[in-house]
């Protein structure tokens, strides 16, 4: 037992060593999983759409690495860095990890192609090289023959994947089934098998929103009880959209989510505020507008929404925190869609105030 514990251990090591393709495909292999998990029952509906899989004729080519997801997002797609992911506002997350179809010549490929780099690879582990060689006997010499090249036409390989806005996320290895064979038209039997409804809660990770900076009359510094005005620019706080779509093993789908502005939350910073209205909840006007531009000739007016400080800053600034809640819905092909969890997302400016200045006559 202490010499499994001790192999796995350093099988962990080599698992880090590897590429993230290579680690996914067999870390079930160095914790001592060697069955392969077959496809279970029927679900509803399957294909997601109509004609949207089976009966494709696989090309020759192929590629290395397929077992790096497919999904290509396009429209307000956020870059790696960006810290403006919407959160949701309930306990849910975007799939850290589903399954894919891969074309009998693009899995064989992947499989050979990582068969021969772990045995070359100058050091590596002789289990990390049995390992991999037990993966490609399953489906070279094992429980399938050649890869099911006889059969190509009549289905695709599976194959689990990671969400790439998730690699450091726990769940991402959730999808611990190994690749299966899934013939044409028949339900994968898999709960992550990707679908439209996946790729939209995909492209929910992948929202580029604009930064929630809210313009403020008077901006920066304002005085204590004066009416600061507060209110969202239309045209930068818009509807915003990225589609996810996936064309991969004979099937092609995709999905679009939109995520709108419907109301803005407004925090002074301080106990010594009021906030306007009294829940510091600006929603939506009919126009779609949030919050109303200060123009001149309405000092003496109230704003629909804003802020008034009740007491100064001092030599310092209060951190107003404005947070945006975006509704979030999804459509998708064959028709499908509807709504995700609302999102939010929320940034501070500094305000500073001052005292008003007396008048002496």
């Amino acid at each position: 037992m202490a010499d499994d514990e001790a192999h796995f251990a350093e099988g962990e090591q080599v698992l880090h060593a590897m590429t993230s393709s290579s680690r996914f495909a067999v870390a079930g292999l160095l914790s001592g999983v060697l069955v392969l998990i077959a496809a279970g029952s029927a679900s509803a509906t399957w294909p997601p759409s109509e004609g949207s899989q089976g009966n494709t004729k696989q090309s020759g080519s192929s590629n290395a690495g397929t077992l790096v997801s497919r999904v290509t997002y396009s429209g307000s797609v956020r870059s790696k860095s960006s810290g403006t992911a919407v959160q949701p506002v309930t306990d849910w997350t975007p799939p850290a990890c589903w399954y894919e179809p891969r074309s009998v010549a693009e899995f064989k490929d992947y499989v050979e192609t990582m068969y021969t780099d772990t045995i070359n690879a100058p050091g590596q582990a002789n289990y990390a090289k049995t390992a991999v060689g037990q993966f490609r006997d399953i489906y070279k010499d094992g429980k399938y023959k050649n890869y099911n090249e006889d059969e190509a036409d009549e289905g695709n390989w599976w194959v689990a994947v990671q969400n790439p806005d998730r690699m450091d996320d726990p769940a991402s290895w959730e999808c611990s089934d190994l690749p299966f064979w899934v013939a044409n038209n028949q339900d994968p039997g898999v709960p992550q098998a990707v679908t439209p409804k996946i790729l939209a809660e995909a492209a929910y990770d992948a929202i580029q929103l604009p930064d929630t900076r809210v313009t403020l009359a008077p901006a920066d510094i304002t005085k204590v009880n004066l009416a600061t005005w507060a209110w969202l620019d239309k045209a930068e706080f818009k509807p915003v959209s990225v589609t996810a779509s996936l064309n991969a093993g004979g099937l092609n789908i995709q999905a679009t989510t939109t995520a709108k502005p419907v109301s803005l939350k407004l925090e002074p910073g301080t106990g010594d505020a009021e906030t306007i209205p009294a829940s510091g909840v600006c929603t939506l006007n009919a126009d779609h507008s949030i919050g109303e531009p200060y123009a001149k000739g309405k000092a003496d007016q109230t704003p629909p929404c804003g802020i008034r400080y009740l007491r100064s800053s001092g030599d310092g600034t209060y951190h107003l925190k404005a947070t945006i809640t975006w509704q979030i819905s999804w459509s998708g092909t064959g028709g499908a869609g509807g709504d995700l969890p609302d999102g939010t997302f929320g940034t501070t400016q500094d305000i500073k105030v001052q005292e008003a200045q007396a008048v002496n006559r």
